[in-house]
């Protein structure tokens, strides 16, 4: 009975659990440590794992969460218990450049490991053999190796995402010699993007085995049926399509690889899409980690440069810049709920008020990201019912932010309060002004217009006027622009017409993640965490954040690594994290008492946020050490 009060208030997870000859694990471990917010909140460094002499870019957990698997720059892969805090493993292995992913193949036991690197390698190793030559080996690959995928319901295939535009898919029931006699070539990017693709990161649907997830060197997830995909060989084929892309350029194209239209699907945010500017200068997007979520219907995506992103894997949701709402008509022909282009005063429940109020306050401080979190508290307490004003504060605390994505975040505000209040002219206003912001010049004429049509008593309006007058200065930059480019990557022909319809179809976005800053590295994780509930990432500044996943805020930040952290790898069970990044140590959270001090819990988590979004804007390699610059590569 002691027993159970002391583990009543668990203070220490990772005691609980070595206890073992008093709790049967696995019913304790899924039932009560995984999703209580109490637990999530009151993480702290519990231990370090050393051993490792180099970055350790990788971090593992088996199926079962009774054993950690770590990777690194010094090519050795280790295996921990992460209960007792002991090493069990350590395989050296043949790889000659720094390894990238390593992978428990299931149901083998624990015993079965996939490697990849940066030599363009695949090793399997088998630990129950007493060596450490590898059982298999693939040198297909023409470029780094970045991420290997397993999917929990098939112990033989696995599959590998590399720097050359490829993904293998390794059967290991069937010999392979690297003659490129196999069919072993599942996605070749190189078919229909024909600037040097990349494919940096991979992940199986855990619910739905035949949905693969990748992300490349750009800002579109996709999303294959892997059922609708015939292998074929890495070889060359008869089967080319010779075109000219541009400046002399010609490209062949495997008319027979190209996916059907109903094998993939694109998910994109709706301000990225089509955007040219998106890879300009300091400003690379690419895709450094994306994961299923545990029930299979959500994908959550780190983008290079910008933030992290939730898609609904079912949803049909398309980005929208205008598409304003029909307008009831009115019993006095006043607008409903403005005078004047003011909302009438709408009583919102105490704590709501407050919130309000506390936003308004902020924002009139220029404290925008305490404006926005205000903001977003209000709604969430409103629960979506009459609080058109609070998603249009938001949506101007947005634009004076003006981080990445807040113009087009402020967009969205700005249609669901006129789906709230057709009537609220306030809101043509500012959507016309955020539309103007995103330089789509046309639409903001085309909104601004519509607010006059409708409410013609503000056409002299003196805001309204600056605005048509801003719009039309824009206009004209746009014509002058237009007549003197020669040549658009995107408008040119360095996609096949299939890319192209995908792309223009591709899914928008349902949440936003912002407060990590991810330029350094492009092997940066984001995972879910505490039952779904949370999300966490790991940043450029030496931090691991933890978000809300139902609100978006951020709730808080630890110090975990002296540079980067790169790796965030949440138990499959238990409230138990472990991270990785530029150090050599593997530092392991987990919960302790509200009495601890904390030490590593970032106190001025506000500043943090704003640093990193600066930071995001400037030149990565500015601030880099000669052992960050050394790193980088990864």
């Amino acid at each position: 009975m002691k027993r159970k009060q002391q583990y009543g208030s668990v203070t220490n997870v990772t005691k609980m659990l070595s206890d073992r000859s008093y709790w049967d694990v696995e019913s304790i471990l899924r039932n009560r440590l995984r999703a209580a917010p109490q637990f999530v909140d009151f993480i702290d460094l519990e231990t370090e794992l050393k051993g490792h002499n180099g970055c350790v870019n990788c971090l593992q957990w088996s199926d079962d969460g009774h054993i950690l698997a770590s990777a690194s720059d010094d090519l050795h892969v280790k295996l921990w218990d992460p209960f007792r805090h002991t090493q069990l493993h350590d395989i050296l292995t043949p790889h000659e450049g720094n390894i990238f992913s390593v992978k428990f193949l299931p149901q083998r036991g624990n015993s079965v490991l996939a490697t990849c690197a940066g030599d363009c390698k695949t090793f399997v190793f088998d630990i129950n053999r007493q060596t450490e030559n590898p059982t298999r080996r693939c040198v297909c690959h023409l470029h780094r190796v970045k991420r290997l995928a397993t999917s929990p319901r098939n112990p033989h295939l696995f599959w590998s995402a590399a720097e050359d535009g490829l993904v293998l898919q390794h059967d290991m029931r069937v010999q392979h010699a690297c003659n490129q006699q196999d069919n072993n070539v599942l996605i070749d990017l190189r078919n229909y993007l024909w600037v040097s693709p990349e494919v940096k990161c991979i992940a199986i649907n855990p619910q739905r085995p035949e949905q693969m997830a990748i992300g490349a060197n750009d800002c579109y997830a996709r999303v294959y049926d892997r059922r609708m995909i015939s292998l074929s060989r890495l070889g060359p084929s008869q089967l080319y399509d010779p075109r000219e892309i541009g400046d002399g350029l010609v490209v062949t194209t495997r008319i027979d690889k190209i996916p059907n239209d109903g094998c993939v699907k694109y998910f994109c945010p709706g301000h990225l899409n089509g955007d040219e500017k998106v890879n300009m200068q300091y400003n690379f997007k690419t895709i450094t980690y994306l994961t299923f979520s545990p029930d299979g219907t959500e994908l959550l995506v780190n983008m290079g440069s910008d933030h992290i992103y939730l898609f609904e894997i079912n949803g049909s949701r398309q980005p929208v810049f205008l598409e304003l709402p029909k307008l009831p008509p009115t019993t006095n022909g006043e607008t409903n709920g403005c005078v004047g282009g003011e909302k009438t005063k709408h009583k919102f429940p105490p704590d709501v008020e407050q919130l309000k109020m506390e936003g308004n306050d902020n924002q009139e401080r220029s404290q925008y990201l305490q404006a926005i979190n205000k903001y977003t508290q209000a709604i969430r307490k409103a629960n979506n019912k009459d609080c058109s004003i609070l998603y249009l504060n938001r949506a101007t605390a947005l634009m004076r932010r003006d981080w990445y994505g807040d113009a087009y975040a402020a967009v969205r505000d700005c249609h669901t309060a006129l789906r709230l209040d057709p009537h609220y002219v306030k809101a043509y206003f500012r959507l016309a002004r955020a539309l103007l912001k995103l330089e789509q010049s046309k639409e903001a004429q085309l909104c601004l217009d519509e607010l006059i049509k409708r409410f013609p008593s503000y056409a002299k309006n003196q805001g309204v006027l600056l605005l048509g007058k801003d719009i039309g200065i824009e206009l004209d930059k746009q014509r002058v622009r237009a007549s003197e480019s020669r040549f658009s990557i995107y408008e040119g022909n360095y996609f096949h017409d299939k890319e192209k319809g995908w792309r223009a179809k591709a899914t928008d976005y349902e949440k936003r993640f912002v407060g990590h800053c991810n330029t350094k590295t492009d092997i940066k994780e984001a995972n879910y965490f505490g039952d779904s509930n949370y999300i966490v990432a790991g940043s450029d500044d030496g931090r691991f954040y933890v978000w809300d996943r139902h609100s978006g805020l951020v709730t808080a930040s630890y110090k975990a690594d002296e540079l980067i952290v790169n790796c965030v790898q949440p138990h499959p069970y238990v409230c138990l994290l472990a991270t990785s990044g530029i150090d050599n140590e593997i530092r392991l959270w987990t919960p302790k008492s509200p009495e601890g001090k904390f030490e590593r819990k970032e106190k001025h988590l506000d500043a943090c946020v704003s640093e990193n979004q600066t930071r995001m804007k400037a030149d990565p390699f500015e601030e880099m050490t000669p052992g960050q610059a050394i790193c980088r590569a990864s």
